[in-house]
């Protein structure tokens, strides 16, 4: 049985209007997607920003409302449980925000932040949770005497950590990254992606890693699936997507991952042409009359395209 499973989960936004605010259309962020997610792996949500990737992710965890469609963790549909029904399951889900500058308490210190997950489903005595948080904060490279400390006296890659050992405080099966690694400069991206990948496989967690650069999401994820409008466009292995992707959407992502060898930003350069020349000439088979993307199709055992 699959860790998570996602039925055809939607997420609209009324847009109201006139002098009763009545409903007049909706903003459908998340339009219909549909994945699943084994334990151990870790699988990558890609598009550009406002495809609703992130609002998948917050969805999953409760943070935003579920139109429709059902979210089965564990076989049991989160969509339709109550918030004190949905509680017991919130300790085993958990993400780790994209700024760790906003995500962190600037009036807290560590140990009041990492400690209040603790708080929130566990009955710790004060020397208890002091140990447990002292724990944390080594496990993810900092000293014990870190967690005296307030976020402004880290640097980004730090209090990133801080960020992954609150989320680690709960003992989680699920852990979903929403561009963790985005705001940190690029020599810290490596160090936090390769420590993530080394606790994975000590705790055993699956991840649901939201990005927009393919280059990460090349280097970690197992599987990908890519969104647009709301929707997915295709899905498969890194190795469907990389070498052989087939939807117009997808291979204009890949065109646009930055090269250093002159050859092949030529290269680039021609593709991102025949890109543009197919999206006159072949759009009919990709998107309907209104912009919709189709139904996703498989096209092999691991990979599926959504295609007329």
């Amino acid at each position: 049985m699959s860790l998570l499973k996602i039925n055809n989960l939607q997420v609209h936004y009324p847009i109201r209007g006139g002098f009763f605010r009545t409903v007049v259309d909706y903003v459908k962020a998340v339009d219909g997607v549909s994945f699943e997610l084994q334990q151990g792996e870790t699988y990558g949500l890609v598009g550009e920003s406002g495809c609703g990737k992130t609002t998948t992710g917050r969805a999953i965890i409760g943070l935003n409302r579920v139109t429709g469609g059902e979210l089965l963790f564990e076989g049991k549909n989160l969509a339709r449980q109550s918030r004190s029904a949905r509680r017991n399951h919130v300790k085993d889900i958990q993400m780790i925000f994209q700024d760790p500058y906003a995500s962190l308490n600037a009036r807290k210190n560590v140990l009041s932040i990492i400690a209040e997950p603790l708080r929130n489903f566990e009955r710790l005595s004060p020397y208890e949770e002091l140990k447990k948080v002292q724990a944390l904060v080594e496990r993810v490279g900092l000293s014990p005497e870190a967690i005296y400390k307030y976020p402004h006296q880290f640097s980004g890659g730090q209090r990133q950590r801080i960020g992954i050992a609150r989320a680690l405080s709960l003992n989680p099966k699920l852990i979903i990254a929403d561009e963790p690694v985005s705001a940190l400069d690029v020599s810290v991206q490596a160090q936090v992606l390769n420590f993530m990948q080394e606790i994975q496989k000590e705790f055993n967690l699956t991840y649901l890693f939201i990005s927009h650069d393919l280059g990460i999401v090349k280097h970690i994820c197992d599987r990908i699936g890519i969104m647009y409008r709301g929707r997915f466009v295709e899905e498969g292995t890194v190795n469907d997507i990389y070498n052989n992707p087939q939807h117009l959407y997808t291979k204009r992502l890949m065109a646009a991952i930055p090269e250093m060898d002159p050859d092949k930003r030529l290269e680039k350069r021609y593709l991102r042409q025949m890109i543009h020349e197919a999206y006159r000439t072949e759009y009919d088979r990709f998107f309907n009359k209104d912009g919709r993307v189709f139904d996703l199709k498989k096209v092999s055992t691991t990979h599926s395209v959504a295609l007329q």
